[in-house]
């Protein structure tokens, strides 16, 4: 059976009427009017004609992730379990039917995997396409360590069980697609990506993705983690300062450090970072578990570079900025990242 094609639409021009035709030949096709008005009404009213086409519709305009979810949930609810996932394109005319169909087979030969319909960037791409890309391909691959060619492209082939899982993410507009790809690397589903024709009408005047907005609403979680980070990482420096002036122990002063910035670093980050819902305790467990960890390997970079001559304090502040990173993609990875169900094995 063929996967069912999803298309979210908000305010979409009369081509999405002759695309939907041509994909409803061999595909079952669900379509979202996200709020769109009464002015459009008149073309999701003719593609809901079309034979195999269902449309949903938004009282009000929800964004793009809850547009996809809405979708997701009546896949699920209505459509066959046999049927190996979905396949999201973009309304915009950004998509080409041979392309969709295309990563169509290639989820229904390989339905373990997330396809990626990758478009080709060294073409003539408009700026704020281009900007958005480059930004979260390098804050994925920052959070992830896993580099993608296109982490913002809306032609995707997601897995059945994997659109279950989906469902439950918080995210309702553009950042619920740099989502899906970070709950894929946490549970391992293999990513695939394959080239498509890159196709861009009126420098994509069409498409509703703002650039400054939406690319803060993505990052906005990096971006608290990063200030609330440098407030515990002074609170960090000032302690083993303070106390290395009085006992002259880089041990003993890392680690009072250790346990009073992380405290503090764990409230903020569970309330206001990552907005976690999951019991106490076993994430600060996990998070002791990292903080030991982070002494450690702090301990022995200072002790390493004060070996080599460097300043005991330079020494501190270059293993606090080094560590940075790393927990960043660690904590959100695994001490407040939620809870999903894990995906079955699919040979």
């Amino acid at each position: 059976m063929q996967p069912v094609i999803i298309i979210p639409a908000y305010k979409p021009e009369t081509s999405l009427i002759s695309l939907v035709r041509q994909l409803a030949h061999t595909h079952e096709v669900i379509i979202v009017n996200d709020g769109s008005g009464d002015a459009y009404l008149p073309i999701f009213i003719e593609c809901e004609k079309i034979k195999g086409v269902s449309v949903l519709a938004h009282a009000v305009n929800l964004g793009k992730g809850q547009a996809l979810k809405t979708a997701f949930n009546y896949f699920l609810t209505h459509m066959p379990s046999l049927c190996p996932g979905v396949i999201t394109a973009d309304a915009d005319g950004q998509h080409l039917p041979e392309d969709i169909l295309k990563v169509s087979r290639a989820l229904l030969n390989h339905p373990a995997a997330l396809w990626l319909g990758v478009r080709d960037f060294k073409t003539n791409v408009p700026w704020r396409s281009r900007i958005g890309n480059n930004l979260t391909r390098s804050v994925f691959k920052l959070l992830i360590g896993h580099s993608l060619q296109d982490t913002q492209t809306g032609l995707r082939g997601i897995p059945r069980p994997f659109v279950l899982t989906l469902l439950k993410t918080t995210s309702q507009g553009y950042d619920f697609e740099l989502d899906m790809l970070i709950s894929a690397a946490k549970q391992k589903i293999k990513i695939n990506e394959m080239p498509i024709q890159t196709v861009y009408k009126d420098d994509n005047k069409s498409s509703h993705f703002n650039p400054l907005i939406d690319s803060l609403k993505i990052y906005f979680v990096f971006f608290r983690f990063l200030l609330f980070s440098m407030v515990s990482g002074l609170l960090d420096f000032c302690a083993f300062t303070l106390t290395f002036l009085i006992c002259n122990h880089v041990f003993l002063s890392e680690s009072l450090a250790r346990i009073f910035s992380g405290t503090c670093n764990f409230l903020l980050n569970k309330e206001l970072v990552f907005k976690s819902k999951q019991k106490a305790l076993p994430e600060a467990i996990k998070y002791a578990l990292l903080c030991l960890g982070n002494l450690l390997t702090s301990y022995g970079l200072i002790t390493t570079l004060v070996f080599f001559g460097i300043n005991v304090f330079v020494s501190k502040m270059i293993a606090l900025i080094g560590l940075f990173i790393a927990n960043f993609a660690i904590q959100k990875l695994m001490v407040f990242g939620k809870e999903e169900d894990p995906l079955p094995r699919t040979s």
